[in-house]
């Protein structure tokens, strides 16, 4: 779903400034489900206008207001708007891992090599 801001005055985000921007709504979400919060395509491609932790995550026992941390990579300054859509939110399953403590690990092809050792 798409989050809008919930501002009382138009909030101005100037190049390379990071502001905390209220979506004026409050989650109940379900133990075992998340909410990741991520950038529109739209306002990232034309504006540069993002969200600093992307994708952001509430966590299913969080009740407080959600806010946005917004960063505008952008050469010009960007009007934020009352209720226009600033992110968008998707509601996940969320699924714990058994973590197994080892002294070594299985080897595969690649092993340890790092970015850019896929072979493409």
């Amino acid at each position: 779903m798409d989050l809008c801001a919930d501002v009382d005055v138009e909030v101005q985000l100037l190049p390379g400034e990071i502001k905390l921007v209220s979506s004026g709504i409050y989650l109940s979400i379900p133990h075992g489900y998340e909410a990741e919060i991520r950038p529109r395509s739209g306002l990232a491609l034309k504006h540069g206008i993002s969200l600093v932790n992307t994708p952001g995550t509430i966590d299913s026992d969080y009740r407080g207001l959600l806010s946005l941390i917004m960063i505008n990579h952008g050469k010009d300054p960007f009007k934020i708007k009352r209720g226009e859509r600033i992110a968008q939110m998707v509601i996940k399953e969320v699924i714990r891992a058994d973590i197994e403590v080892k002294d070594s690990l299985d080897d595969t092809v690649r092993s340890t090599g790092g970015f850019g050792h896929t072979g493409r």
